[in-house]
């Protein structure tokens, strides 16, 4: 699965109106990157280390304070469905999803993580990534998606609400990070390939 990120060619004059603008498109079209969203390989970690570490120091993206070994990371995610996002050959971001149960009824229920470079953020690249995600999830029976992120991450949020998921409520006081009470907002996406009938 390949996209490349395009630039729209498009600006907005000094009175408001949107107006071509050709000579942007092809400047932007001389710095496009070509992005591929591969599947994850345990020697891609060192990289995905380094994104989610990215967002555990942003304070809105996890509870968690330091990254887990690759040994527990691996063990607490599916072992499908884990993608990366690279540029050229560095990873740029990544997407994961994690079992919400061990029971045999919600064997199709997963949560999932999608976590961008701090240096490419506000570029799309979270939204194929969702995508990419989504499209493994059902091609591996997942029939419910469950996001769960903090009430204050507006771009995430808005992110998953574009892709179709719904809220489902917030967790008021859920738990503390940095000494502080924190709330997260739920939000869910059900399959309409799996799990229908």
């Amino acid at each position: 699965m390949s996209w490349i990120g395009l630039v729209p060619a498009k600006a907005i004059d000094k009175f408001g109106h949107v107006t071509a603008v050709r000579s942007l498109a092809i400047q932007q079209q001389s710095e496009l990157m070509t992005l591929r969203i591969d599947p994850m390989l345990p020697v891609d970690w060192p990289a995905v280390c380094e994104i989610y570490l990215e967002g555990i120091a942003s304070r809105q993206a996890t509870f968690e304070t330091q990254a887990p070994s690759w040994e527990i990371w691996d063990a607490s995610h599916s072992p499908f469905a884990r993608l990366v996002a690279r540029e050229a050959e560095t990873v740029v971001g990544w997407a994961a999803l994690s079992p919400v149960s061990a029971r045999q009824a919600y064997a199709g229920v997963a949560e999932i993580s999608v976590y961008v470079a701090q240096s490419k953020r506000g570029f799309g690249l979270g939204r194929h990534l969702l995508e990419a995600l989504v499209a493994a999830s059902e091609e591996n029976g997942i029939w419910s998606l469950q996001a769960v992120m903090f009430a204050e991450n507006a771009a995430s949020i808005a992110l998953h609400r574009r892709s179709g998921f719904r809220d489902v409520g917030r967790r008021e006081r859920i738990a503390k990070l940095d000494g502080a009470w924190r709330d997260t907002l739920l939000l869910e996406r059900r399959s309409r390939k799996i799990g229908v009938d």
